[in-house]
């Protein structure tokens, strides 16, 4: 089960992912996740996180060693003047 389906399973939206085409690494991953609220978030995010499947899976692709250097969080707020609301 890819990570997509899995958030689909705790209704997490996605708003898409990213990868650098020019800059300092094209090793980074950025991706945007769209919520109502941030109870919503921390709501549905706690059930992601503690979900057997996903504990499983990321221990499946850990096991020689953890893929992710570091991880960053951001919660954005459009602008007045922003397409997207």
């Amino acid at each position: 089960m890819a990570i997509n389906s899995i958030w689909q399973k705790h209704g997490i939206r996605q708003a898409g992912f990213w990868t650098v085409a020019i800059g300092d690494s094209n090793q980074d991953l950025y991706y945007l996740l769209e919520w109502e609220s941030l109870a919503e978030r921390e709501a549905k995010w706690n059930a992601f996180q503690a979900d057997p499947e996903w504990i499983a899976k990321r221990a499946e692709t850990e096991r020689d060693g953890a893929i992710v250097a570091s991880i960053s969080n951001l919660i954005l707020q459009p602008t007045g003047f922003s397409s997207v609301r």
